[in-house]
């Protein structure tokens, strides 16, 4: 063999060609899986990413979508939730329609899978859904109320009390619940602001007595401020749902490893008490939503059966919604 190369020259361009593809080889091995996601997203569970993936950090917003495209461009992985799936380029990112994923799915996110577009359903994996909540602040006599339907949003005691989301969407969707006349301006002027990012501050340190805030936001803040209590109405709540995307060219079983961790029993007790719930079918997971409590703070059966996911809008549904909420502005 070494024949071949018996001449200096031919040897040391031997010894480099084989150097090279060793260190390819060990850059391979030692490369690390990577995840694009927002930290606001997912919950404080440490141990709800492998350790040894490192966490790219996105921050979902207008003024940063050049700058995270660039980040999932150079991840493996992305996590999004559905209200910025609008903002991503789905022909960047591969299928991930495995026969496992379609065997643990769930009714609800199969569902919710099928409203969208072939090209786009076949590159989704849904990994958790988080429901919305409506935080009390010192007002236990609201919670009776509060419990049964979002009728009592038009109280005239909470005017200009309340805090409600940023998104259009789920608030025509909440209006929609609301059993009186013109409910969404009545409901946007209960408003005293709205706001998705420091919803639980403005609460606790304003003269506002209630807020709508997804659960996973807002469960931390219950254990250690007595003053605020958590509702889901049983007449339902919306639905944020989180997925993941992928542009690895890594074996899809390491993904399949991270999603069979999420059969170990704590790890679901502990996502669900902070807000974030298994859109699996294994008996475990979906005793979550089936017991009349499924947590002491959280969601009743019949809340989770009365809640509703926010689909993807067709252009026809996008103008009525416009000009719904445009009209709504109208004194």
């Amino acid at each position: 063999m070494l024949t071949k190369y018996s001449t200096r020259r031919g040897f040391l361009k031997y010894g480099g060609l084989s150097l090279i593809l060793l260190l390819n080889s060990c850059s391979n091995v030692s490369k690390k899986v990577t995840i694009a996601l927002q930290n606001s997203f997912f919950p404080d569970s440490k141990d709800t990413i492998p350790d040894s993936w490192q966490q790219n950090k996105i921050n979902f917003g207008r003024m940063n979508l050049e700058k995270n495209r660039n980040i999932i461009l150079d991840s493996d992985f992305t996590l999004i939730n559905d209200g910025w799936i609008n903002t991503i380029n789905f022909s960047e990112f591969k299928e991930i329609n495995e026969s496992y994923f379609q065997e643990i799915l769930d009714k609800r996110a199969k569902n919710f899978l099928n409203s969208f577009e072939v090209n786009q359903r076949n590159k989704l994996l849904p990994i958790g859904v988080v429901p919305y909540a409506i935080i009390i602040k010192n007002n236990k006599d609201l919670i009776a109320s509060a419990s049964q339907s979002w009728d009592f949003l038009l109280s005239r005691k909470l005017t200009k009390k309340i805090i409600l989301p940023e998104s259009p969407r789920i608030l025509i969707s909440i209006a929609e619940k609301i059993t009186a006349s013109e409910p969404l301006a009545k409901l946007k002027s209960q408003a005293m602001l709205f706001d998705d990012q420091n919803t639980l501050n403005w609460l606790i340190n304003s003269d506002a007595c209630v807020a709508i805030v997804p659960y996973s936001l807002c469960s931390k803040y219950l254990k250690i401020d007595s003053r605020l209590s958590i509702v889901f109405p049983k007449q339902g709540v919306p639905l944020i749902w989180y997925f993941v995307l992928s542009r690895s060219n890594l074996s899809s079983k390491i993904l399949i490893e991270w999603i069979k961790s999420y059969e170990n029993k704590s790890k679901v007790d502990k996502l669900s008490s902070e807000g974030w719930y298994l859109p699996f079918k294994n008996n475990y997971s979906q005793s979550k939503y089936k017991s009349e409590m499924s947590e002491p703070l959280g969601p009743s059966y019949q809340c989770w059966y009365n809640s509703w996911s926010l689909p993807k809008l067709t252009n026809a549904q996008k103008i009525k919604y416009e000009n719904y909420w445009n009209k709504a502005l109208i004194p």
